[in-house]
């Protein structure tokens, strides 16, 4: 299978993927949900080179993850905004910073550079996954995939009306 067609596998981890798995975009949308907005703040703290950062906010716009505004009394310059879908995007953002605190800084080292701090009380925090019917918390151990039945998630998607198209 060639990465371009991985966004048309019947898997959600896949098509997601296909969307925010290129290495610079990951770090684009930390930046995002950093309270960065303009083309300049996310070069200069991700060290991107401008033709791909270019590339790569166009990706996230046309895929609805960020939306294009121009800035606030400036009629010039624009600035880059998380979408709802975007936000949603949070938990992915918070498991990998949870992960690479976890298993990427060795004994001895500094402490990772970042920290979370709730809003609302003001406290250290790292939001975990919990049952939202018994609200208690959950890692992979406790948990089951479950397939729909007739899924498969290797399998691409049907697309019988390109197919009948193309003949």
């Amino acid at each position: 299978m060639r990465w371009r067609s991985v966004g048309e596998v019947n898997c959600s981890v896949a098509r997601t993927l296909a969307v925010i798995g290129e290495r610079w975009t990951m770090l684009i949308l930390r930046e995002a949900f950093m309270g960065r907005r303009r083309f300049d703040e996310f070069q200069r703290n991700i060290g991107i080179a401008r033709n791909i950062l270019a590339t790569r906010l166009r990706a996230l716009v046309k895929n609805g993850i960020l939306e294009r505004f121009r800035a606030d009394g400036d009629h010039v310059r624009v600035e880059y905004r998380l979408t709802k879908k975007g936000m949603e995007l949070y938990p992915v953002m918070v498991a990998m910073l949870k992960w690479g605190d976890a298993w990427l800084w060795p004994p001895g080292e500094n402490r990772p550079p970042l920290q979370l701090m709730h809003r609302g009380c003001g406290a250290k925090a790292m939001p975990t996954l919990v049952c939202p019917h018994c609200g208690v918390q959950v890692g992979a151990r406790d948990m089951v995939a479950v397939m729909r039945r007739g899924q498969h998630p290797a399998r691409p998607v049907e697309r019988t009306a390109h197919r009948a198209a193309a003949r």
